[in-house]
């Protein structure tokens, strides 16, 4: 199943920076390990914020929220999830 996922970061200003850094380098590494297996299939930064645009390709609600839930940064995150299906008029075949 596809999904968009929008995912608004808010890191307090109250962590300090070497906790923020570390927490930021394991979102990186854990999201570049889903995206190679498929399961976070675009990533798009929104211009100007510290926001993304993402495209998930999951088997269905519970593996999306386990992965989301399980991100370093998840606690300082809104997420918003919109479940996708392929548009009659498309060209390109889901695959």
């Amino acid at each position: 199943m596809l999904f968009m996922v929008q995912m608004q970061v808010n890191i307090p200003a109250s962590i300090d920076k070497d906790t923020a850094d570390a927490l930021k380098k394991n979102e990186k590494e854990m999201s570049q390990k889903l995206q190679r297996e498929g399961k976070w299939r675009d990533l798009w930064r929104v211009v100007g914020q510290y926001a993304n645009v993402s495209i998930f390709n999951v088997s269905g609600n519970e593996e999306l929220h386990q992965i989301l839930s399980n991100l370093p940064l998840f606690p300082f995150m809104t997420i918003s999830v919109t479940p996708l299906t392929q548009h009659p008029s498309a060209i390109a075949q889901i695959d």
